[in-house]
C-alpha cells in the first residue's frame, strides 16, 4: 500500500498539502472525503483518524493527523529541496515561529470571515449583522498588518529569498475571505506581490488546480449539506456568532 492523503480542497491545510506533494513529485493517492457530506465523520474515515478530520495521512499501516505534521512528514521522507524546510537553524526557525503563530491569527481571523459571510447566510438563512462582520474583518485586518511588518517585511518570502512551508500555508489561508469576497490583497501591494511570487513558486496552474472549488463556494446550495450535518454545524455558529 502506497501513500494516501485524505483531503477535501474546500479545506486550507488539504490544499497546502496538495500543492506540496504536487509541486515536489511525491507520488499518492489521493483519497477525497467530502466534507459536506459528512464523510469525515464516517466510521471507514474514523480508522484513518480517531479525530475524525481532514488532512490525514495513511502509509502503509502508519497514520498522521494534523497538516503540519504531516507536512514535515513528507519533507523528511522525500528529502525535498532545502528551501521547504532550511537545514540553516535561524532560517527554519523563521518557519517554525510563522508555523507557530499562525493558528490563532491568519488562520482563526481568516476562517472567521469566511464563515461569517458564507457558511452562517447558508445555514442560518440570515445574514450577520453588520456591525459584527465588520468587527471580525478588522481583526483579521489586525493579523494581516502584523504579518506584513512581523513575518513578511521587506523579504521576498518569510524564511528570506526562497519559498518555504511557512509561504505556503500562509497563502492558502488568505485565499478563504478571499473567496467569501473580501479581497485583501487590492490594497497591500507588498502582499500581492508576495501571492505573486508564491504562486510562480509552487506552479500557478497548479495553485489555480488546486482552489478551483473553493472558488466557487458560493454555489453551494444547503440542500448540499448532509442534513445531520447541517444541524450541528447551524447549532455552533449560532453560538459563535
Amino acid at each position: 500500500m502506497g501513500l494516501e492523503l485524505y483531503l477535501d480542497l474546500l479545506s486550507q491545510p488539504c490544499r497546502a498539502l496538495y500543492i506540496f506533494a504536487r509541486s515536489n513529485n511525491i507520488p499518492f493517492e489521493f483519497k477525497k472525503v467530502q466534507l459536506t457530506k459528512g464523510q469525515h465523520k464516517t466510521e471507514e474515515f474514523r480508522k484513518v483518524n480517531v479525530l475524525m478530520k481532514v488532512p490525514a495521512l495513511r502509509d502503509g499501516s502508519f497514520t498522521l493527523a494534523e497538516s503540519i505534521a504531516i507536512l514535515l512528514y513528507l519533507v523528511q521522507k522525500f528529502k525535498t529541496p532545502d528551501h521547504w524546510y532550511p537545514s540553516d537553524l535561524q532560517k527554519r526557525a523563521r518557519v517554525d515561529e510563522y508555523l507557530s503563530w499562525q493558528h490563532a491569527n491568519i488562520r482563526a481571523k481568516g476562517s472567521k470571515l469566511f464563515l461569517t459571510k458564507v457558511m452562517f447566510p447558508l445555514i442560518t438563512g440570515q445574514p450577520l449583522p453588520p456591525e459584527k462582520l465588520e468587527f471580525i474583518t478588522e481583526e483579521l485586518n489586525v493579523a494581516l498588518k502584523q504579518f506584513e511588518e512581523k513575518f513578511l517585511q521587506d523579504k521576498p518570502f518569510i524564511a528570506g529569498s526562497e519559498v518555504s512551508l511557512a509561504d505556503l500555508v500562509a497563502l492558502v489561508e488568505l485565499i478563504q475571505p478571499v473567496c467569501a469576497g473580501y479581497d485583501l490583497f487590492e490594497e497591500r501591494p507588498k502582499l500581492k506581490e508576495w501571492r505573486r511570487r508564491v504562486e510562480e513558486a509552487v506552479g500557478k496552474e497548479l495553485f489555480q488546480e488546486a482552489h478551483q472549488d473553493i472558488m466557487n463556494i458560493k454555489n453551494l446550495t444547503a440542500d448540499q449539506l448532509a442534513p445531520e450535518l447541517m444541524e450541528n454545524f447551524k447549532q455552533q455558529l449560532l453560538k459563535q456568532f
